[in-house]
């Protein structure tokens, strides 16, 4: 069982998201930044947010599973886009959401001017609760 328990709020807007997340006591886990890449190096879906997104949570879901962790356990996100519009954040979002359905941890988005590799547009970070 996770020990992680997202929270609304009552005073903010309901905008359908965790403003926060509680952890149990025990081990915590902070990722580096997980890229899209494949297990060759490659950049994964070249230029392509969504398809960029939805490889780094692979990514990240195999990041876990080494640790000994899930998807679940993931405490707060950060997610990086390199790309000049608003929307492009959004079809990320959706990305994400796609992988968490209703139990999206806490995230924050953000648009970054550039990211290491050539045609990486998104890159995704997070801190997860490891099973006690």
């Amino acid at each position: 069982m996770s020990r992680v328990r997202l929270n609304g709020s009552s005073a903010l807007h309901d905008g359908g998201f965790a403003y926060s997340a509680t952890v149990a006591p025990g081990p915590l886990l902070f990722t580096a930044g997980i890229s899209p890449l494949t297990t060759d190096g490659a950049v994964d879906a070249p230029g392509d947010v969504v398809g960029q997104t939805r490889k780094c949570l692979q990514n990240l879901a195999v990041v876990l599973t080494e640790q000994g962790a899930s998807m679940s356990d993931v405490a707060k996100l950060t997610i990086y886009v390199a790309e000049q519009l608003q929307a492009d954040l959004m079809v990320a979002w959706d990305a994400v959401v796609e992988q968490f359905g209703d139990a999206v941890p806490p995230a924050m988005m953000l648009g970054a001017t550039v990211l290491p590799y050539d045609e990486q547009v998104v890159e995704i970070e997070a801190i997860a609760a490891l099973p006690a």
